[in-house]
């Protein structure tokens, strides 16, 4: 969404990219045939609900969804972007991956805040990324603005510095907002251009215009449809620009969440449910959270914990079991969520105003988010269950020769029904 990639760009940006510059032009044939092995390339499509595949406007998806295998997956809670975005590459869900918000704040770090823009890597060192077990097992990868993937894993931040060691990907870029989806598809290309020695074997792209426009208009009308005619083109051109390569690949397109639609008519307004002094918010919005005033405790709690229209509060303790959310250090105290597609905020809204967001109910059905998965690989003209993106990860060890983690929150057998029989 906007505020993702302004977030990014300005964090980002400064960095430098271990790869070459991006490239306008289609990439070229390979020069000389050669019988390659399939690459896994991961696509995560920010914001595209899989009903997104019903409307007529992205026959390229679509025919890989018939090819191949697909579902409606489940995200993890809450169904924000950095969460769940870390989720599909480390198999935890975020109460346990620790990057369990956009915005969060750390006990252990009381001068610091998280945001999308951070790559400090304290805040990520939870959970390690498959492209960093990848590159210690020897299997070079590449990551084109996953988010995470500019974090130096498991280094130390100087303040105000540069991180000092750590693990990144063999290949990467840096956010910019200046980079365009079919400069990102080049890139990729470029990558796997490349002698086989130096060629990529797992991948990840990411793309966030969809998510953009379901924010700014909702999931319905022209702007979200403007946006899905442009994705599906640019997944189009990554398929040919495979085929001209002769690269199979093994693709798995999925998305973090989908989108809910919202207005000013469906708003809780904090200030007429409780007295500000007693509380900061700590997030607001399709969620929220909170830490007490100092002394405030029982009044907070007297007028936060009760019953109210169209949204429901818990001590983080109390957060249902299903959510599998409310042990980790980072959440805080108190956490409301709101019926889907309503938002919380301090005051009434002063214009009315119509859009998008997520973060809700994990099990909502406008939350469900995109799976396709394409490739000698997998099974074709298959739809498996429904299933938690969790199990992305084990998915991807399995592709790429990595043994299945001991610490994991999903399985390979909960995405079996997607592979097809090995001969």
């Amino acid at each position: 969404m906007n505020r993702i990639a302004a977030a990014l760009a300005l964090g980002l940006a400064p960095l430098a990219a271990g790869c070459a510059s991006y490239a306008d032009t289609p990439v070229a044939s390979a020069a000389v045939a050669e019988q390659r092995e399939p690459v896994t390339i991961l696509v995560s499509i920010d914001g595209f609900h899989p009903d997104y595949l019903e409307r007529g406007l992205t026959p390229t998806l679509s025919r890989l969804a018939a090819e191949g295998t697909s579902a409606a997956m489940r995200p993890s809670f809450p169904t924000k972007t950095f969460p769940n975005h870390w989720t599909l590459v480390t198999g935890l869900v975020p109460d346990n991956h620790g990057i369990i918000a956009n915005r969060m704040e750390d006990a252990d770090r009381p001068d610091e805040a998280f945001t999308m823009a951070t790559v400090d890597p304290y805040w990520w060192s939870e959970a390690k990324p498959i492209w960093v077990e990848a590159e210690e097992a020897g299997i070079r990868s590449a990551a084109m603005f996953w988010p995470g993937s500019a974090v130096a894993w498991g280094g130390t931040a100087v303040r105000y510095g540069p991180v000092t060691d750590g693990t990144l990907p063999s290949d990467w870029q840096a956010f910019s907002m200046q980079v365009s989806n079919t400069q990102r598809v080049n890139s990729v290309l470029d990558w796997l251009r490349r002698p086989a020695d130096i060629r990529p074997e797992f991948v990840t792209l990411y793309f966030d215009t969809v998510d953009s426009a379901g924010h700014g208009g909702g999931p319905e009308g022209e702007v979200i449809e403007d946006a899905l005619r442009d994705i599906d083109a640019h997944v189009a051109a990554l398929v040919a620009g495979l085929e001209r390569l002769g690269q199979p690949a093994n693709l798995v397109l999925v998305s973090d969440h989908g989108m809910a639609p919202t207005g000013s008519d469906k708003m809780i307004v904090l200030d007429e449910i409780v007295d500000a002094s007693l509380y900061r918010a700590v997030e607001a919005g399709a969620y929220a959270s909170f830490e007490p005033t100092e002394g405030n405790v029982e009044a907070f709690e007297a007028a936060i914990l009760r019953e109210h229209d169209h949204m429901e509060c818990w001590r983080k303790e109390d957060i249902p079991a299903r959510f599998h959310y409310g042990t980790h250090r980072r959440i805080p105290p108190y956490f409301c969520l709101p019926d889907t597609g309503w938002t919380i905020t301090n005051r009434a809204s002063e214009s009315e105003w119509s859009g998008g967001n997520h973060g809700y109910d994990p099990y909502a059905p406008e939350m469900a988010s995109l799976f396709i998965a394409h490739g000698p690989a997998f099974r074709s003209g298959t739809v498996i269950d429904s299933f938690q993106n969790t199990a992305i990860t084990p998915l991807l060890r399995h592709l790429i020769g990595l043994p299945q983690a001991q610490r994991a929150d999903g399985s390979l057998a909960e995405v079996a029904g997607a592979l097809a029989p090995q001969k």
